[in-house]
């Protein structure tokens, strides 16, 4: 790993991810959304791709 962003956009995506399915259970205006199959299958797509982008990105895209 280096200091290079490119080597985060993953690992940022994920945690994005899980931030936004925390904020839907915790966050009393976005409780409704908690029930909404778009908005939690959307978080977790982002979750996944974000996993598989570091993986990637780590392995063949950037060589140090």
């Amino acid at each position: 790993m280096g200091k290079n962003i490119l080597n985060y956009v993953g690992v940022i995506m994920v945690l994005v991810g899980a931030l936004l399915m925390i904020l839907a259970m915790f966050v009393a205006p976005m409780g409704d959304l908690c029930d909404q199959n778009w908005y939690t299958a959307g978080s977790l797509v982002l979750i996944l791709l974000g996993l598989v982008a570091h993986v990637v990105i780590n392995k063949y895209i950037t060589k140090e």
